[in-house]
C-alpha cells in the first residue's frame, strides 16, 4: 500500500468462494479474468483490493495455484481472524493480539465436543483463533443458542468471549468475539484513516452468512451477488432491504461486482475482455497500465486465433515501438522488440482449443522522468494446467501526437512460476 500517496479512489473488499471465484458456472475462469483485466487496467494504480475469506491462509494459497487470482493488497482469512499485507503476506501482529484477547481455544474445543451435532472440519480448516465445524442446517439455530450459553457460562470464570457464525448452509465457526469479517474490515478502515489513507469509496461483496458483518459497516456500499446463500438473503430482507447502499445483484459472482461498480458509479465497469476491437479502445489520458493490459490481452487472442490473422495488427504493434526498442528474454538474450513482434505473426492460432489464457497482475506505473514511464507487472500464461509467470518491466516514452512508445521490455522468471522453460516463451 506504500504506493498510495493519497486516499485510494476505491477499496473493494470481496469474499472469494462463490463471490470472486465462480466454482459452479465458470470452468474456464472467464469471470475472474474479466475482473482481473478491469482491475489492473483501471483501478490497481490508485485503489485497494482486499480479499476477505473464510479460507485459512494455506487454503487461500492453494486456491491461488488453481485459479488466475490477482494479488490483493490485503488478505483477510479465517473468517476475519487473520490479516496480512501485500505479496509477501506480512502478518498484522496487532490484530493477532486483539484476537488472542479473551480467547481460549482449549475451552472451546472442550465444550463443542459435547455436541454430537457438530462435526469437526479438516485440520487444514482449523486455525489458532477459529474452530470450524459442519452441522445440519436444521439444527444450526438450536445448537448455536445452546453453545453460546455453555461458552458464556465458562467465560464468566475464564474471561472467554466468543462469536458463532453459521454460513454456507452447513458451516459453523467459533471465533473470538472481536473476530469476523466485519470487525476485521472496521479495524482496517481505522488503520487507513489513522494513516491518512481512508478510501474515498468502499464496496463490500459477498454471498453467504459469514459475509453479513461486512454489510453492517457504516458508509460502505455493498453487493450481494445473485447466487447468494439463503442466510444472507434472509438477513438482507430483515435488516437492509431499505438501504440504498446495498443491492442484490442480478448477475452472479464477478458479474454482480461489476454491476455494483456501475450501479453506484464507483468507476468504469466495462472490462477490457468485453471489448471486441482492442485497437479501438483508446485512453483519453496517458495510461501506461492500459497499454500493457491491452497488449497482453491481444497476445492471448492472437494465439487463440480469436482475432483475424491480419498484417495490419502486427504493423500497428510495430508502429507503437521505438525503432531501437529492445526486448530482454527471460533467458537473458536481447533482441529487437520489433523483430519479436514480427515473430509473433507465425504463432497466430497456435493455442486454439488448448485452454490458453494470459493475465497480468500488480500492474504499477511510475513516471521516472518527464515523459518516461516504467511499468512493472507479473505476466502469467496458462495452457491447460501448466502455468508460467514472468516479472516484467516495460519502459515507455511519451511523444506528442504519437502517444506512448514502447522502448524496452525486460522479463525474468518469477519465483511463483511453476514452469521456467525458455524455449517456448515468446514475450
Amino acid at each position: 500500500m506504500e504506493r498510495l500517496t493519497s486516499p485510494p479512489r476505491l477499496m473493494i473488499v470481496s469474499d472469494l468462494d462463490d463471490t470472486m471465484v465462480d466454482h459452479h458456472n465458470d470452468p474456464e475462469n472467464l469471470s475472474l479474468l474479466r475482473f482481473s483485466s478491469l482491475w489492473e487496467e483501471a483501478f490497481r494504480q490508485d485503489s485497494l483490493l482486499v480479499f476477505s475469506t473464510g479460507r485459512t491462509l494455506p487454503m487461500y494459497k492453494k486456491l491461488r495455484k488453481e485459479r488466475p487470482m490477482l494479488t490483493p493488497d490485503v488478505i483477510i482469512t479465517s473468517v476475519g481472524t487473520e490479516i496480512a499485507y501485500g505479496k509477501s503476506m506480512v502478518t498484522d501482529d496487532s490484530w493477532v493480539e486483539i484476537m488472542n484477547h479473551k480467547w481460549d481455544r482449549g475451552i472451546v474445543e472442550e465444550e463443542t465436543s459435547k455436541f454430537p451435532e457438530l462435526t469437526l472440519q479438516r485440520d487444514c480448516d482449523q486455525r489458532p483463533n477459529k474452530v470450524s465445524f459442519f452441522i445440519d442446517k436444521s439444527k444450526a439455530q438450536q445448537v448455536t443458542k445452546e453453545l453460546y450459553q455453555r461458552l458464556e457460562k465458562r467465560g464468566v470464570s475464564t474471561i472467554l468471549e466468543i462469536k458463532i457464525i453459521f454460513s454456507g448452509g452447513k458451516a459453523l465457526d467459533v471465533l473470538p468475539k472481536g473476530g469476523g469479517k466485519g470487525q476485521a474490515l472496521a479495524y482496517l478502515l481505522n488503520k487507513l484513516k489513522a494513516e491518512g489513507r481512508l478510501p474515498v469509496n468502499t464496496l463490500v461483496c459477498g454471498d453467504s452468512g459469514n459475509d453479513t458483518e461486512l454489510f453492517t459497516i457504516p458508509n460502505v456500499y455493498g453487493v450481494m451477488v445473485r447466487n447468494s446463500q439463503e442466510e444472507l438473503l434472509e438477513w438482507y430482507a430483515e435488516n437492509a432491504k431499505d438501504n440504498a447502499k446495498i443491492i442484490h445483484a442480478s448477475e452472479r459472482c464477478v458479474g454482480g461486482i461489476l454491476e455494483a461498480i456501475g450501479h453506484f458509479e464507483l468507476g468504469p465497469n466495462l472490462s477490457p475482455r468485453d471489448v471486441s476491437d482492442l485497437f479501438e479502445c483508446k485512453e483519453d489520458n496517458v495510461n501506461p497500465g492500459h497499454e500493457v493490459v491491452m497488449f497482453f490481452l491481444f497476445y492471448e487472442r492472437w494465439r487463440r486465433g480469436e482475432v483475424e490473422n491480419c498484417d495490419a495488427y502486427i504493423a500497428s504493434l510495430k508502429a507503437s515501438c521505438h525503432p531501437a526498442a529492445v526486448f530482454v528474454h527471460p533467458s537473458g538474450a536481447e533482441k529487437s522488440l520489433i523483430d519479436t513482434i514480427d515473430e509473433l505473426g507465425k504463432y497466430h492460432g497456435d493455442k486454439k482449443d488448448k485452454k490458453f489464457r494470459v493475465w497480468t497482475d500488480q500492474v504499477l506505473a511510475t513516471e521516472t522522468t518527464h515523459g518516461t514511464w516504467m511499468v512493472k507487472l507479473d505476466k502469467w500464461e496458462q495452457t491447460g494446467n501448466e502455468r508460467k509467470c514472468c516479472t516484467t518491466t516495460v519502459r515507455f516514452i511519451s511523444k506528442e501526437n504519437e502517444g506512448l512508445v514502447w522502448e524496452n521490455v525486460q522479463q525474468t522468471w518469477s519465483e511463483e512460476s511453476e514452469m521456467k522453460n525458455d524455449s517456448n516463451w515468446i514475450i
